[in-house]
């Protein structure tokens, strides 16, 4: 068998190339929907999640994302391929509305192999979450940005035009099997293993048509899938913003963020509503305190990647039942740095912590920026997922801040 082309019949590339990336959909998709229902249940408190559910889904989706990986890098090497070959014409091309109907699933699936896995892997960079890509590249893409919003929209993308895949994919095979068992000519033959030649029709279909029907489908599913609001961002519902506090240093910019291992990665969240009450003076008093602060966090403001809904179920945040969380403490200066020393209380868990932190002062502007390390199981958060390399016990919290003197 001849590994190139002809006009009559197919090369031993082309046919590996085919029968290859139909083994990877044919095994990637139905990955890809078993994984999306155990993350499901992963967020249903009602289930509640487990060390085994958790590793369950992190495999499935790294096994989902890797290949999907490999049928994008594998699409692009097929089509390359068929640009510098000549293509064996349709066997039925003197019957047009067949003729054209085929041709247009062969659009459809050449598309949808590019960009259903291509928006994968963009939703894959632009998120932190469950289960890396075990390429030794992927984790991020060019032009990428770790972003919510590009995150939503990928995913809403990839998961609308999985579809269209699925629809052409069912299209095509059941249109191989008419020409086998139905029509008895030789389409489905001569893409099998072997020499299997065989006369295309003198009339072949053009591909204008083909080219705006396969548009017309993405366009439609698109549309309505905007229609429907799938492509609006998500979001939790509203929540009622902390009151401003008033204080001797009024805060004027920061961030205050998290990072845990999860399934190998790292985990970064952002709090988007937390206020601090700040008294500070660079002359100590009799006890050695230059000051103190309350910060008060709001728990649903959390953002956590791909996880976020997790986080804010009962066996973790509880940020229904414990909506904030404080940081009280006392500010000292030690062995030429400082440092809060105090209590920090999550979810109704009171733990002593001490939080070194660097500090700028400019006139009446000040700077400041720490970190501290806790243990979430010492505020009741995730007790029931016992395997570090699972969820990391050890979460890392740091802040970085900018305030005036009132």
């Amino acid at each position: 068998m001849a590994l190139t082309n002809t006009a009559k019949s197919y090369g031993a590339v082309t046919k590996g190339f085919h029968w290859l990336t139909a083994l990877l959909v044919l095994t990637v998709i139905p990955l890809g929907l078993v994984a999306s229902d155990l993350a499901q249940d992963l967020r249903n408190p009602g289930i509640g999640a487990t060390d085994a559910l958790a590793a369950r889904a992190t495999l499935l989706f790294s096994i989902h994302k890797t290949l999907g990986v490999a049928i994008f890098l594998m699409a692009l090497a097929r089509i390359l391929w068929g640009l510098a070959q000549p293509r064996p014409g349709l066997l039925n091309g003197d019957r047009p509305a067949e003729a054209a109907l085929a041709a247009s699933m062969h659009w459809l699936l050449y598309g949808s192999l590019i960009v259903v896995p291509l928006s994968g892997w963009v939703h894959h960079a632009a998120t932190t979450g469950l289960a890396p890509i075990w390429w030794p590249f992927g984790q991020s893409l060019p032009f990428v940005p770790e972003s919510e919003a590009v995150a939503n929209f990928a995913a809403t993308l990839h998961y609308v035009l999985q579809w269209v895949l699925i629809g052409a994919l069912t299209l095509h095979a059941l249109g191989a099997f008419k020409h086998h068992f139905i029509d008895r000519d030789a389409t489905l033959r001569r893409m099998l293993p072997g020499h299997a030649p065989a006369e295309p029709t003198a009339a072949q279909p053009g591909q204008a048509l083909p080219v705006l029907v396969a548009v017309t489908v993405w366009a439609v599913t698109l549309g309505g899938a905007g229609a429907l609001g799938w492509f609006a961002p998500e979001g939790r519902a509203p929540q009622t913003r902390l009151a401003a506090v008033t204080s001797d240093w009024q805060v004027s910019d920061g961030t205050l963020s998290i990072a845990v291992n999860l399934m190998g990665s790292t985990v970064t969240g952002k709090f988007a509503d937390w206020t601090a009450d700040i008294a500070y003076s660079e002359t100590p008093d009799a006890a050695g305190r230059h000051g103190d602060v309350t910060v008060t966090v709001a728990i649903p403001s959390l953002t956590l990647g791909s996880v976020t809904d997790q986080a804010m179920t009962a066996a973790y945040f509880d940020a229904e039942g414990f909506p904030t969380a404080t940081f009280a403490a006392d500010l000292l200066a030690l062995d030429g740095g400082h440092v809060a020393r105090g209590t920090l209380t999550i979810k109704g868990h009171s733990v002593p912590v001490e939080m070194p932190f660097s500090l700028a002062l400019v006139n009446a502007t000040a700077t400041a920026e720490g970190h501290l390390s806790v243990d979430r199981r010492s505020f009741g958060i995730g007790t029931g997922t016992t395997d570090a390399d699972t969820l990391g016990f050890t979460v890392d919290v740091a802040f970085l801040l900018t305030a005036g003197r009132r």
